[in-house]
């Protein structure tokens, strides 16, 4: 690769990296402004599903907006390793596969509520006491595999592998500052931490750190936004760096 195309694959995955956190940030905004996201994925059925009828097709245009939008980070996270001229680096492209998956298993979490969710909604509006009830059962059982297995369990702890693998690389490589590496294992600790209240969901009085999830994930978006503006207005390796 020559240096001109090695800049430009670097200052196009920061760009992807910023407008990726930038989209699904803003999106996710929204969604916690219309239907008070994430807090009332711990809500019962019956909260969720008549909030969710009520919203109508907005909501469901809102849900497919931050999908999509989260899933522009798997583009750039494949990128990153090329981008930083660490193609031969196994660790680094074992831990963008991880991310990418990490994104793909957001995606489908995600996308439940523009496929799965609307019907189920639709159906318990319509629904007699004795179908509530049945309906209630299938909502908690999509709810907990597609949402809290597949989104956030398995989803969460990928992307926290990928975030920790790239801080430790940063931090040892000078392939970009330190202060990227530092900041971005602080805040996959703090995303780590909201593992509890996903595991509370089938063990009940599991420890949670309430807080967790807001900062954890906050501070995890505002890294990778971080991370994109690094990679554009550094478009080329310091002589320092290894």
């Amino acid at each position: 690769m020559t240096e001109s195309s090695g800049v430009l694959l670097r200052r196009i995955t920061g760009v992807l990296f910023l407008i990726g956190a930038l989209a699904f940030a803003t999106a996710a905004t929204i969604l916690s402004a219309t239907f008070d996201w994430p807090d009332i994925l711990r809500e019962p059925a019956d909260v969720v599903l008549t909030r969710f009828a009520s919203g109508g097709p907005s909501l469901v245009w809102t849900w497919f907006a931050t999908a999509w939008t989260y899933a522009i980070l798997i583009v750039p996270i494949l990128l990153l390793p090329t981008a930083l001229g660490r193609r031969d680096d196994v660790a680094l492209w074992v831990a963008s596969f991880a991310g990418a998956i990490s994104a793909v298993l957001a995606l489908i979490g995600f996308l439940r509520w523009v496929f799965v969710v609307p019907p189920l909604a639709q159906l318990y509006q319509d629904a007699d006491a004795v179908n509530r009830t049945a309906l209630a059962a299938a909502w908690l059982a999509q709810h907990q595999f597609g949402g809290a297995l597949l989104g956030e369990h398995l989803g969460q702890l990928l992307g926290i592998g990928w975030s920790v693998t790239v801080s430790i690389i940063v931090l040892r490589s000078r392939v970009l500052p330190r202060w990227l590496g530092v900041l971005g294992l602080i805040v996959s600790a703090l995303y780590f931490f909201n593992q509890g209240d996903i595991l509370a969901t089938a063990l009940p009085g599991f420890p949670v750190f309430d807080l967790a999830g807001l900062i954890g994930s906050s501070g995890w978006g505002l890294w990778v936004a971080a991370l994109g503006v690094t990679l554009l207005f550094r478009p080329k390796a310091r002589p320092s760096d290894a």
